[in-house]
C-alpha cells in the first residue's frame, strides 16, 4: 500500500486540479502516483483474489481450476 504521504499528496495534487491549472511538473508528479497507486491496488486485490476459496451451497469446493493451480504454485489451501 503506499504511505499517507503519498495519498496526501494525490489527494492535494486533485484537489488544487479541481480549482486551477497543475504546472506541468505537478501533472507527471501525479500521474506517477496514481501509476503506483494502481500498481499497488491491482496487486493487493490479484493477492486477495488468490486467496479465495470458492464453495457451492452444498459445501463442495468449486473453484476454477486456473485459480487452483495458482494456488498450488503458491502453497496456498493445501492444494
Amino acid at each position: 500500500m503506499l504511505s499517507k504521504e503519498k495519498l496526501a499528496r494525490i489527494n492535494e495534487l486533485a484537489n488544487k486540479k479541481k480549482t486551477s491549472n497543475l504546472t506541468e511538473t505537478e501533472t507527471l508528479e501525479q500521474k506517477k502516483l496514481r501509476e503506483e497507486y494502481l500498481a499497488a491496488f491491482r496487486g493487493g486485490m490479484r493477492h486477495h483474489i488468490e486467496g479465495m476459496k470458492v464453495v457451492d451451497p452444498k459445501g463442495n469446493d468449486v473453484t476454477p481450476d486456473k485459480l487452483k493451480k495458482i494456488q498450488k504454485e503458491k502453497g496456498l489451501h493445501g492444494r
